[in-house]
């Protein structure tokens, strides 16, 4: 192609306002593979580290509530607002109360002691090492959700993975083709592809047989199509109402667009606004709203990712301190939370480690402990569900090994 041309058409694209997400690029496949030949897996991250202490209220620690005198959540039983008690260890956020019954019914499950082995506080860069499956390495070619997503084509063009609510999520970055869905109610917009006679200057501006073309035509459709299918599907569904905003629109997105397209098998969901170091509250207050929220998002996305073979995966950069700060709120920390739904997955208990709060079993004396990888986690959850061989997932999760201490967590 011309120089002049190819910049003509870069600037075009600028003009528009057409972002790399509606662009999915050609990938050349190097091996044949496996196939994600069952199951589907979502994905919610929770940016700003969120605080799974609270989530999972540890309330038969004897030092949870001193450590915590103006955020802790009360015991169960305690009268007013108390945690919703799920053993003789651990009881649920009243905020997350819809997902007590996915709990009581076996589907349910959390590790209270997980994380990266890499102690940054960094969210930037504790994040990029989550999203590359490489703890401790900042910059990658690709994402490791987007290694999966190559992995399970099984030889296609077609995309496996779909992102919802950002533009570029570092976790689907890469050769592999991905489908990118913008956040909230711009999802169900076509845009300036909307507009006949804009669309067809561009389709025929990229006519040709070249790469640029052929990709920018892919993306074009792709846009149009989930704006299509989503006015569809929330016309009916909403019957009159407003959406809900924010996580649980995202997520009726992510359902939506998998249902219809069945190729679809890995998802991506991420909501920010979890960093509490101020006023975080207990039952009620700031980080209460933001788990009805996701509790909310959860069980939306249980009821479309109920398949025997469907897993959603909760999942932050780092935790939070274990005693409150001075302003009433909690500090970047290390080990957290990562919650499990699925048929799959052993529910109604919690698996992994937990070594208590006592200022020895600590992190630096601060943080809860990082017992178990994620990168364990998912190995364990991707393991003979997804049809993706040892060998493979080493290409997913470099230097990534199977944890003992999780065995269970799966169903045999």
């Amino acid at each position: 192609m011309h120089p002049s041309l190819f910049s003509q058409r870069r600037q075009l694209l600028r003009t528009l306002g057409l972002t790399a997400g509606t662009v999915l690029l050609p990938q050349v496949w190097a091996q044949p593979a496996v196939g994600l030949t069952s199951g589907r897996l979502i994905i919610v991250f929770l940016r700003g580290a969120y605080d799974g202490i609270s989530a999972s209220v540890p309330y038969a620690d004897v030092r949870y509530a001193d450590m915590r005198p103006n955020i802790a959540i009360a015991a169960p039983d305690g009268g007013g607002a108390t945690a919703l008690k799920l053993d003789a260890t651990f009881a649920l956020h009243p905020a997350l109360a819809p997902l007590l019954p996915l709990w009581k019914s076996g589907v349910l499950s959390f590790i209270p002691s997980a994380g990266s082995p890499d102690p940054t506080r960094s969210h930037f860069e504790a994040q990029n090492h989550w999203e590359i499956g490489i703890p401790g390495k900042s910059n990658a070619p690709r994402g490791w959700l987007n290694t999966l997503a190559e992995l399970g084509s099984g030889g296609g063009t077609a995309p496996t993975a779909i992102g919802v609510g950002e533009s570029n999520p570092k976790i689907l970055s890469g050769p592999a083709p991905v489908r990118l869905i913008p956040k909230g109610k711009s999802a169900t917009q076509e845009g300036v592809l909307g507009n006949h006679r804009t669309r067809q200057a561009l389709m025929d501006l990229y006519a040709g047989t070249d790469a640029v073309s052929s990709a920018f035509r892919q993306g074009a459709d792709s846009r149009m199509n989930s704006a299509q299918e989503l006015n569809q599907e929330m016309m009916s569904s909403d019957n009159g109402a407003s959406s809900a905003a924010g996580l649980v629109l995202d997520a009726q997105h992510l359902g939506t667009l998998m249902r219809s397209d069945r190729r679809l098998r890995l998802g991506f969901l991420s909501a920010g606004g979890w960093d509490t170091h101020a006023n975080q509250g207990a039952a009620t207050g700031a980080l209460s709203q933001n788990l009805a929220r996701l509790g909310q998002a959860l069980v939306q996305l249980r009821q479309d990712f109920s398949e025997n073979g469907d897993v959603i995966v909760v999942v932050s950069e780092f935790g939070r301190t274990a005693a409150e700060n001075g302003t009433r709120g909690t500090d970047h920390g290390h080990g957290n939370t990562l919650w499990l739904i699925g048929n799959r997955i052993n529910g109604g208990r919690w698996h992994g480690e937990w070594t208590g709060l006592a200022n020895g079993n600590l992190h630096e004396a601060r943080d809860l402990p990082v017992h178990h990888d994620f990168r364990s986690v998912f190995l364990q959850v991707l393991r003979g569900g997804f049809g993706i061989t040892d060998r493979q997932l080493q290409d997913v999760f470099p230097g990534g090994t199977f944890d003992k201490g999780l065995s269970g967590l799966i169903r045999s």
